[in-house]
């Protein structure tokens, strides 16, 4: 028997439960520095900044959170908090203070409940599982991506309404729906061959599968065939390539988890580093790699 002793802790105040994917750690107000994000099953979403135990602030979402994000869902150059409960509602908050030019180590005042320019709801397909904030086609600007408990993999992208940067408005638009022979494990992006971003989607039995973005060719397809190619969207168009990473692990009762873009140095959004791997691991601590 080993004991480990972490001198340096934090015991944070929080009473509920809470799923997998419903925790995260991210820059939730723009002030360079990592916040923790919880949502639980309760629909409550808790901020906790720097080393205080209680919430720097608090927001009640529709429905049981099943995952929670931080990052630039909008492509506005600033990150938003974006929390999706299992019913399927989506939930953006804005928690970036007013007073961005103030030193980042200050502790400015949370953003008041009951502004309602920082807070946007949109209703998208329930049963919600895992969620991905990040480039996946290469063109610079950020998707969100979203595994169900159906097997399915959606890909939103986010259409403004307006051109002002300081309220929400817009919606999510759907660009691909995905259909997995297995359960959505868990969802990562690593470089591909070409340096172009690929899709990963994690499958039991320490296997994965790579989703194909082919939104931009249906984009250039003649105007007469537009409006069939918008309504084959939501058909389950199989645009996928699996890969088995073993004969041995092929136990489909073994949850698989995946990390992407492993490598050394720095990468860009749109600089990608060929020597860059990703690794599978299971729930038995199957640790595989490869580039």
């Amino acid at each position: 028997m080993r004991s480990v002793s972490y001198v340096q802790r934090v015991a944070l105040e929080f009473s509920g439960s809470v799923f997998p994917h419903a925790i995260c750690l991210g820059d939730a107000d723009n002030d360079s520095l990592n916040e923790l994000v919880v949502g639980d099953t309760s629909g409550r979403l808790f901020i906790y900044k720097n080393d205080e135990g209680k919430p720097w602030t608090t927001r009640l979402c529709q429905g049981m959170l099943t995952c929670v994000g931080v990052g630039d869902v909008c492509n506005k150059g600033k990150n938003l908090v974006v929390a999706v409960s299992a019913e399927g509602w989506f939930h953006l908050f804005d928690f970036t203070s007013p007073t961005k030019h103030l030193d980042a180590l200050s502790h400015h005042e949370p953003p008041a409940i009951d502004d309602q320019k920082l807070g946007f709801k949109q209703h998208i397909p329930a049963n919600t599982k895992v969620m991905l904030i990040n480039d996946i086609d290469g063109d610079g600007k950020s998707e969100l991506v979203v595994g169900y408990t159906d097997r399915v993999v959606r890909a939103f992208r986010w259409e403004d309404s307006s051109e002002s940067s300081e309220y929400i408005s817009g919606q999510l638009v759907l660009l691909k729906k995905w259909l997995l022979e297995g359960q959505v494990d868990s969802l990562s992006v690593n470089p591909g061959p070409d340096c172009a971003p690929e899709m990963m989607v994690s499958q039991p039995g320490c296997g994965y599968a790579v989703l194909l973005c082919t939104w931009k060719s249906e984009q250039q397809l003649p105007k007469e065939r537009i409006d069939s190619s918008a309504a084959s969207r939501e058909a389950p168009v199989r645009d996928v390539i699996i890969h088995q990473t073993s004969g041995r692990i092929h136990n489909k009762n073994v949850s698989t988890h995946l990390i992407g873009s492993i490598g050394r140095g720095c990468f860009s959004v749109y600089h990608y580093n060929t020597t860059c791997s990703h690794r599978l691991r299971t729930r038995f601590f199957t640790l595989m790699s490869e580039s």
